[in-house]
């Protein structure tokens, strides 16, 4: 008789600003399952949550970070605007931007005790990001943490780009929103969990703002992306939360968002359940 042993699963993190805070759900059912992955991708918010979960935090805990950190207009904005304050004389000899740094919004949104490395982590992790200068995905799987996921973060225009070494990062979901190709490698099970929404209901005689335009733009460029991904790559258990009702921006609903994803809690513990007692007993009929 061989040995009967327990599946690899790969699991990618997709990108969509704030209705990524849906990914939490999913990471509470696993470990209410008592299971962990083998391999996390992530992009862009997929890429910091999944940041979290690799270096050892629970669901639950990824949730209360959330909720302290960016639960009211008021503190989400009083730590954005922190990270961004510059001096007077800064300001006249450069002008007033309004691109965030990257960087420093992810020392805003992480613990204190974050591994420096992803060597640290305790989950294999990867993060993607676009390097802007050659147009290439860049798949960062070692050295320092912090400034591979802040340029997977770095939303074009919103986010200034993060110099690292040769390359000028931006947001992985440029080229990759979805990285079940990274997720992939060496697993056994297959998922991905797809945040990035769906078209909004606009009234006919609503006017989208700037912002709007350009994060919706964003939104039909990585669906677009995605469906070639799951077609490259078919994932063995594929969820998309139902997340049309939250804008990319509005991270203060952090409460909501996460009830969102909530919904598909149990459906996807029974379903990730039964791709496991398949894959076991598969096993048993080869052994």
């Amino acid at each position: 008789m061989g040995t009967i042993d327990d599946p690899r699963i790969g699991i990618a993190l997709g990108g969509g600003s704030a209705r990524g805070l849906a990914h939490i759900p999913f990471i509470e059912a696993m470990d209410e399952m008592g299971l962990r992955p083998d391999r996390i991708a992530g992009t862009s918010i997929g890429a910091l949550i999944g940041s979290g979960w690799a270096a050892g935090m629970t669901g639950r805990e990824i949730r209360e970070l959330s909720q302290e950190r960016l639960g009211s207009m008021n503190g989400l904005f009083g730590r954005l605007l922190s990270t961004h304050m510059r001096s007077v004389k800064q300001v006249l000899a450069e002008g007033l931007s309004i691109q965030l740094n990257a960087e420093k919004v992810y020392d805003a949104f992480t613990p204190l005790d974050m591994p420096a490395t992803f060597e640290e982590l305790t989950i294999p992790f990867s993060c993607i990001a676009t390097d802007f200068k050659s147009w290439h995905q860049v798949v960062f799987h070692e050295g320092p943490l912090r400034p591979a996921v802040a340029g997977s973060l770095a939303i074009p225009s919103l986010f200034k780009p993060v110099h690292y070494h040769e390359t000028l990062l931006v947001d992985g979901g440029v080229v990759n929103p979805l990285p079940l190709d990274i997720a992939a490698a060496g697993s056994n099970i297959l998922i991905g969990i797809d945040v990035n929404g769906d078209p909004q209901d606009w009234p006919r005689e609503a006017v989208p703002s700037a912002l709007d335009i350009g994060l919706g733009s964003a939104q039909i460029m990585m669906h677009a992306l995605t469906a070639h991904m799951i077609a490259a790559y078919p994932p063995d258990l594929y969820f998309r939360p139902f997340l049309s009702a939250y804008g990319a921006h509005e991270y203060w609903r952090v409460r909501e968002i996460i009830a969102a994803g909530d919904k598909e809690k149990d459906r996807f513990k029974r379903l990730l359940g039964d791709k496991i007692e398949e894959f076991i007993a598969a096993q048993r009929k080869i052994s």
